[in-house]
């Protein structure tokens, strides 16, 4: 599993915008630059929707004014069902929703759970990290997939 000190890889995810889609690589999208990444299990799931991304848009501007640039959330999904969600969710421009459409970030960080018991496959753990020049400085993964504690908006914007 990616530790506090380690970058995250060269690995494009992908990003719908009215232009369409568009890939992210997000080892250049965090250069130079102050973001905080929180993954999810899925778009449109209870905790995630319910709790953890609004908790995140609830703390944005708080966020941003201790010196973060971008917030990113990041799925294994597709990037129409991370743009859906994040219209529904009133995300504006405060939250980037990126879709790890193949997992193969989720993989690359260790940070997959197989979800297949209840349908869903290969998902992304909970977490929630603060890179600063894209190498991570902060990084809270959660024990279980209902759990949103330690991954909250509120707890990251508190350990700043």
């Amino acid at each position: 599993m990616i530790k506090i000190g380690a970058s995250l890889p060269s690995i494009k995810v992908k990003h719908l915008t009215p232009q369409g889609i568009e890939d992210i690589a997000l080892d250049q999208f965090c250069q130079n630059k102050k973001v905080v990444v929180f993954g999810v299990p899925g778009a449109f799931t209870p905790t995630c929707s319910g709790k953890h991304a609004p908790g995140f848009l609830k703390v944005a501007d708080q966020l941003k004014s201790k010196g973060v640039d971008n917030i990113i959330c990041l799925s294994v999904n597709d990037p129409f069902v991370m743009d859906a969600w994040g219209k529904c969710l009133n995300v504006d421009n405060k939250i980037t929703m990126v879709a790890d459409h193949a997992g193969q970030v989720t993989k690359t960080l260790g940070l997959e759970i197989d979800m297949s018991a209840p349908g869903l496959g290969l998902r992304s753990k909970r977490y929630s990290m603060l890179l600063e020049n894209n190498i991570v400085t902060k990084l809270f993964v959660e024990d279980e997939a209902g759990a949103c504690d330690i991954s909250s908006g509120d707890h990251i914007l508190n350990a700043l």
